[in-house]
């Protein structure tokens, strides 16, 4: 019976709730419906019939009226109603009061709905004689108080809403008389506080919501959400003993008494949101029958040990708490669903989740949890869902896990260790812990193929006896390998999986790669450096400020040589395990120095050409070579111009790759938008060239002298071509994958940037070197002296070592005569020895 009178009152009350979206009336056509169905029954309607309110619509069904007098801009209650009224219906008029004894002698009235009105009072008795009245709409008025008195002549009521009125406090005792009201609407009002007891005497009241279901039409819940509650005081609920639900939500609740969920046998389900000064759990004694418990966005810190000792069967949810500790949940038998993420829970003991053999879903997510004990979910044999994403997780342990077919441990930047499972549905912090269950899935795929194959050809070729003899043959490796191969696969989920950008094996992928970018990085080193050499240390080389672009415009481009040689040589140390190091080569800051280089040399090489064709422009358009000072603060620009637009991405959202490349993130608006930046700043670079060369040909008649400035202006416009040719295939990848076009795979586009983008680092150089006259007589020039200062140096080296030699026998020859002359007088002893002193400075 109970059951029956929810279902007819939601259904009555569903109305009522499409009006509280609307803000005014309802806009479900009742009276269609009842036209409809009064036809049905007896075939008459229309303000005809006896007993029926002028311009009002009435219909017969059965014994009974139905009076519809809905949106006749009524200013005062009809009168002539005929006492068989069933379900009358007031709503969207401009009543304002109801008068005493309005409704006198509708003893078989049922329905009665004055929503959406102007009523800001209802006196006692205006609802005197309806004993029989069951549904009362007072919704969308202007009530500021309940009306106690007139609801206390309404011993029969099951439905009543007064929502979206300006109540402001519900007294105590307000609804006492009602003792069978199943349902009730309070919200939309500005409730601030309520009394002990306001809800004393609703022994039949089954779900109490503070916040309303969109589709309320098909849920058996009333509610009073979006008020200014701030309080829930002590004994909130005591004498509701069937009370089932209890939802609040968007209330500024400061405070709630500890006692006020206490001894309510029927509650199953209990949500206290944004109670943000919350700071204790609220007691639940006597309220055993507890099955979903949610309380977010409080201060909470702990949960009481008995916890799950008073509710056995509970879900919970304290989700955006404070929690940082937690209690062992193994009282708590049949609980199935437990979310505790973003807290601030640290540690988790061995204990916490022993024994919750129907535990299948557990949330920890945005903690800042950093040890997990190895036991710590080995007890959990229904567990199919575990989140620990966003935590600082360093080593996990999944033993006895056998249930688990969901993992999420993104976010945890310091868990780089494989997860020894399979038949799960993953997501790791990095795409290279997928990398065990990728070559499973090939290995199995390719045993597959191998034995289709040898079927096929056994079938097509009839050759019995290659069997017998393979059979005879291998017959033992045979029932080895039937016996170890599995009987069933079963496919791993895991993201994120592993590519052309996250491979597992080779960095590089095929040898065709491999052999292009080792190529692209001797010929750019050496080339760049034979270019820097022959500008900047040639000693008849002049820098002037063409040159001097040229040699910077070199320096840049060796950079992304650089960066080919280094993925090279990554690309050679991890072969054929590069998902061993990935992670940590991925996180290093050799990585993120080399997608530095890559990015700043790219772009300021774009820079410094776009200066070289302007300033060979200028040059030739006006006869006068630029000022030095002119081109070096443009150098100085560009240089600042390249760090503005390499710095951005390290600090902001872009993802780096296993290339160091910095590409944009899927996920950042502001990455997508820099990037578009990106590609059409380098377009218009390219542009605002081609068009000023175009310029500068037409004005010479498509010939330049033939001249050093006629040389490097033709330099300029070699360079020119060759870029722009190899920017339009990077240009055409980058603008398909931000607009998610399949113009290119992921293994077309690594080919491109490895190949292709750094290509002008390897043309530019070539093209000074073998089609300028001037770079080779420099290049000649450099050597020359080179060779003559090392000539130079090796003469006076041996010129050095003769004079040694000259001085060791002259001093040798000195001493030979010393000794002889001692032999002598004393007179000619001192004169020898002077002779000495004199001749040794000599030598």
């Amino acid at each position: 019976m109970r059951w029956c009178v929810l279902v007819l009152a939601t259904v009555a009350l569903c109305p009522a709730t499409a009006s509280e979206k609307m803000g005014s009336s309802d806009p479900v056509d009742v009276s269609s419906f009842t036209a409809a169905e009064s036809s049905r029954v007896s075939g008459t309607s229309g303000p005809g019939l006896r007993g029926c309110p002028g311009r009002c619509r009435c219909e017969v069904d059965g014994l009974l009226h139905r009076v519809d007098c809905s949106d006749l801009g009524l200013q005062r209650t009809p009168s002539n109603i005929n006492v068989f009224t069933s379900y009358l219906r007031l709503a969207g008029n401009d009543l304002s009061f109801i008068p005493k004894g309005a409704f006198m002698g509708l003893y078989n009235l049922k329905v009665l709905r004055l929503d959406a009105n102007h009523i800001s009072n209802v006196p006692a008795g205006c609802f005197l004689g309806l004993r029989s009245l069951r549904h009362l709409w007072l919704d969308d008025n202007l009530l500021t108080e309940v009306p106690v008195a007139a609801l206390s002549e309404l011993p029969a009521l099951q439905a009543m809403t007064l929502a979206l009125n300006q109540i402001s406090y519900i007294p105590d005792h307000a609804f006492s008389k009602l003792s069978r009201l199943v349902v009730l609407h309070l919200n939309n009002n500005r409730i601030v506080s309520m009394g002990t007891n306001c809800f004393h005497g609703l022994h039949s009241l089954e779900t109490l919501m503070i916040k309303v279901i969109t589709n309320m039409c098909c849920m058996l819940f009333s509610g009073f959400h979006s008020n200014n509650i701030q309080s829930i005081p002590e004994h909130a609920f005591t004498g509701n003993p069937s009370l089932m639900t209890i939802f609040f939500y968007d209330n500024p609740i400061e405070s709630v008494g500890r006692s006020a969920f206490q001894n309510l046998p029927e509650l199953r389900t209990l949500s206290l949101n944004g109670a943000g000064n919350l700071t204790e759990f609220p007691y639940l004694t006597g309220t055993a029958s507890l099955e979903s418990l949610t309380i977010t966005g409080t201060k909470i810190t702990s949960l009481p040990p008995s916890v799950c000792d008073q509710l056995p069967n509970l879900e919970l949810d304290l989700s955006y708490n404070q929690l940082q500790t937690l209690p062992v949940f193994s009282g708590c038998e049949s609980i199935q669903s437990i979310d505790l993420h973003h807290n601030e829970i640290k540690e988790l003991e061995e204990n916490t989740f022993h024994g919750l053999m129907s535990l299948h879903s557990l949330d920890l997510s945005w903690n800042k949890l950093s040890s997990v004990k190895p036991n710590s979910f080995s007890a959990l044999p229904a567990l199919t869902k575990l989140d620990l994403s966003s935590n600082h997780i360093v080593a996990l342990s999944l033993t006895s896990l056998y249930a688990l077919t969901h993992l999420r441990l993104s976010g945890n930047d310091q868990l780089m260790e494989l997860i020894p499972r399979e038949t799960l549905v993953m997501e790791l912090p990095y795409a290279f812990q997928c990398c065990a269950f990728v070559s499973c899935e090939q290995q199995a795929a390719e045993s597959t193929w191998r034995r289709e194959n040898v079927d096929r050809a056994v079938a097509e070729s009839g050759d019995t006896m290659f069997i017998s003899n393979q059979v005879d043959h291998d017959w033992e490796d045979f029932l080895i390998q039937f016996d170890d191969e599995p009987k069933l696969h079963q496919t791993v989920h895991c993201s994120p999986t592993p590519g052309p950008f996250r491979p597992c094996l080779h960095l590089l992928g095929s040898w065709l790669i491999r052999g292009g970018v080792w190529l692209i990085a001797a010929i750019s080193l050496v080339s760049n450096c034979l270019v820097v050499s022959s500008i900047f240390l040639a000693p008849v080389s002049m820098a002037t400020p063409s040159k001097l672009l040229i040699g910077l415009l070199a320096l840049v481009n060796g950079l992304l040589g650089v960066w080919s040689g280094w993925l090279a040589a990554v690309d050679a140390w991890t072969y054929g395990n590069f998902w061993r190091y990935g992670t940590a080569w991925e996180s290093s800051y050799m990585c993120e120095l080399s997608g530095f280089l890559y990015t700043f040399g790219s772009q300021t090489s774009i820079f410094l050409l776009t200066v070289a064709a302007l300033e060979r422009c200028l040059t030739f358009s006006t006869g006068l070579s630029s000022p030095a000072l002119s081109i070096r603060l443009a150098i100085f620009l560009c240089f600042l111009l390249g760090l503005a637009i390499t710095l951005p991405p390290l600090v902001a959202g872009h993802s780096s790759t296993s290339l160091c490349l910095l590409l944009p993130s899927s996920t950042s608006s502001a990455s997508v938008a820099f990037s578009v930046f990106l590609v059409l700043l380098d377009s218009l670079c390219f542009l605002l060239m081609i068009l000023a060369y175009a310029r500068l040909y037409c004005q010479t008649n498509k010939s330049l002298p033939i001249s050093e400035d006629g040389g490097l202006t033709r330099h300029v416009a070699w360079v020119l071509f060759s870029d722009c040719l190899l920017f339009l295939p990077v240009a055409f990848l980058s603008f398909s994958s931000l607009l998610h076009l399949p113009a290119a795979g992921p293994d077309a586009a690594k080919a491109v940037l490895l190949l292709v983008a750094p290509l002008p680092s390897c043309v530019n150089p070539l093209l000074y070197l073998l089609f300028n006259p001037l770079a080779r007589d420099e290049l000649a020039t450099l050597a020359k002296h080179t060779c003559g200062t090392m000539s130079t140096q090796l003469s006076i080296k041996n010129r050095g070592d003769a004079e040694k030699q000259s001085c060791d026998s002259t001093q040798a020859l000195v001493a030979i005569r010393g000794t002889t002359e001692e032999e002598e007088p004393d007179n000619g002893k001192t004169e020898s020895q002077h002779t000495v002193m004199f001749i040794v400075p000599h030598h």
